[in-house]
């Protein structure tokens, strides 16, 4: 299983808006240059993320997005938000000795496991790996 790029990029922006110093906006150009990306791609997530409720767009000369709430956004917001919030596995198999559309074992399986990732994720804060990354910057001088 694997992720777009887009959520990779999203949250890294996430990241980098939470460190941002509250009250500050940042702008698309200046996001994408520190992910290396082109704005127009970017600014295709951030317009997810502003749809999500995640972060804020401000209009204006010094405009550009800031957080929404820091303190409250999980990692599952930021991968629903991009991703949207599909299954990952979704029983196919027609053979019934195998599985049935309404009782497949092996979907059962997948689920489980599928929920269970996705409460470390909601349980994981974008603000408690922000301190954490500020952290290591600050005694190892590198993220």
């Amino acid at each position: 299983m694997k992720y777009s790029k887009a959520t990779n990029y999203a949250l890294h922006t996430m990241v980098y808006l939470t460190l941002t110093p509250k009250g500050k906006s940042v702008g698309v150009e200046q996001l994408a240059k520190v992910q290396k990306l082109s704005p127009t791609y970017l600014s295709k997530i951030l317009t997810k993320l502003v749809k999500a409720g995640l972060i804020q767009s401000n209009p204006g000369v010094n405009g550009g997005y800031s957080i929404a709430k820091p303190d409250a956004i999980s990692f599952l917001d930021i991968i629903q938000a991009i991703e949207g919030q599909t299954t990952l596995f979704s029983c196919s198999l027609g053979h019934e000795e195998l599985s049935t559309q309404k009782d497949c074992l092996i979907e059962q399986v997948m689920v489980h496991a599928e929920n269970k990732m996705k409460e470390e994720l909601r349980h994981t804060s974008i603000h408690d790996i922000a301190k954490q990354m500020q952290l290591k910057k600050e005694n190892d001088g590198e993220c």
